[in-house]
């Protein structure tokens, strides 16, 4: 039923890239007796974990599902570390690792990996048993557009670190990151071949995995208008009453909001949805914060799709989908979704917790709030070479309100140099920021 490490097809350390979250795995898999790795289809999740696994169940296979259902407790046997792959489509496995947990298994033994949170949840959540490790689409580090050379780390550490570097990456060069996706399999192909793998994987959400997670699509269309609604409303806060409407469009017929509720859970579930939290600290003085989350799709090559932009029509500030629901330009906020993804990943490594701010009026905005050891990291995104007087404002304000708690301030930007500005903040291109 199982496949041996030596039947590995195409994953093999010589063609196998390694991503940031290696070493966390690597970390954690050497001292805890089992790992999930959750994250969207295609993201890399298997040839992760085959380079650790020596025994290979595979549950998106029918025939190995079918062996697994019939004696589900074939699935911990074998050498370890022991990897179930797409473990979600039979929840019991879940459960058969943690009774193995439970029952003494020794450090590395199993591997697990997941698309989706599934329709008939285990009997447990895992928790103190499995460590879940989420895998997001490839930064821009992992990409290697260039070598960074400021550390997200290093800015946690609060020392104010010295912020040097050059690139030559410029704006069509961000854009071109947005469009070609993260995902490692789309990275080779471009023009019409990546545009009709983008909109297959987009079909495939709608028509297959909706499904498998237990929801038919009664009306698919509808579905996609809502997805490309939420695209529109990419790096806002745009209320979800809001989302719904500019889905309707001129077709009249809302969709229920129970429908609307149905779509956001499972594409949560899925890993599409990737919103980011509102910064909710305990402080008294900051009582006036709002809650709402920041809208982004897992991937901004997936907004882009759905609102039907190429480079050119980004450039130009055109897009053929719902009217915006944010401020500034969709170029502005797919940029912003883009650099939020790799920060997301680069916190991660670092035991670092991401979040937004924004006040209840909106007076006060910082696109990305990073809590680390009691401390923060503030951090804004911009599409421009270099920030001007304004962009620099809520940073001000932060420092102001928590002091000695503000480690770092941070401005991310489409620029050539990374320096630091005679206030201390921090003017770092996208490209040369790393974990």
């Amino acid at each position: 039923m199982h496949e041996r490490h030596d039947d590995r097809a195409g994953s093999s350390a010589d063609t196998y890239r390694r991503r940031i979250v290696d070493d966390e795995l690597d970390e954690l898999l050497g001292g805890l007796p089992a790992v999930a790795i959750e994250g969207p289809r295609a993201v890399g999740k298997t040839a992760t974990a085959l380079q650790r696994a020596q025994t290979v169940y595979r549950l998106d296979d029918e025939a190995q599902r079918t062996i697994a259902r019939a004696d589900p407790g074939l699935l911990v046997e074998g050498e370890p570390p022991v990897l179930i792959d797409e473990w979600q489509r039979l929840p019991e496995s879940f459960d058969r690792v943690r009774r193995a947990v439970d029952a003494g298994a020794p450090a590395s033994s199993f591997l697990l990996t997941g698309s989706a949170s599934p329709k008939d949840p285990p009997t447990h959540s895992g928790a103190g048993r499995i460590v879940r490790v989420r895998l997001r689409p490839m930064t821009l580090a992992e990409r290697e557009i260039d070598t960074p050379s400021v550390s997200l780390r290093r800015l946690l550490a609060g020392n104010r670190a010295v912020v040097t570097g050059r690139t030559k990456v410029k704006l069509n060069t961000y854009v071109d990151e947005i469009l070609r996706s993260g995902l490692p399999g789309l990275r080779a192909l471009s023009g019409r071949l990546l545009r009709a793998q983008i909109d297959g994987y987009l079909s495939g959400i709608v028509d297959r995995d909706f499904e498998e997670a237990g929801q038919t699509v009664r009306r698919p269309q509808t579905l996609r208008r809502w997805m490309a609604a939420y695209a529109a409303a990419t790096a806002s806060v745009a209320s979800y009453e809001k989302i719904r409407d500019a889905a309707t469009g001129d077709v009249g017929v809302k969709p229920a909001k129970t429908t609307v509720q149905v779509y956001r859970d499972v594409l949560e579930r899925l890993f599409i949805l990737d919103p980011v939290p509102a910064w909710l600290p305990t402080a008294n003085r900051f009582a006036h914060l709002a809650s709402p989350p920041k809208h982004h799709l897992t991937d901004p090559a997936l907004a882009a799709r759905l609102l039907q932009v190429d480079a050119s029509a980004l450039l130009r500030g055109r897009s053929s989908g719902p009217e915006p629901l944010r401020e500034g330009t969709l170029l502005g906020a797919l940029f912003e979704s883009l650099v939020t993804q790799s920060v997301r990943t680069y916190a991660q490594a670092a035991e670092a917790q991401v979040s937004h701010l924004r006040t209840h009026r909106g007076d006060h905005e910082i696109d990305l709030v990073i809590e680390h050891g009691g401390g923060v990291l503030a951090m804004e995104v911009k599409l421009a070479q270099v920030p001007e007087e304004r962009d620099l404002r809520h940073l001000h304000w932060l420092q102001a309100e928590i002091g000695d708690r503000l480690l770092d301030s941070v401005v991310v930007t489409t620029g050539p140099a990374a320096y630091r500005r005679p206030d201390g903040i921090a003017v770092v291109p996208a490209a040369l920021l790393g974990p």
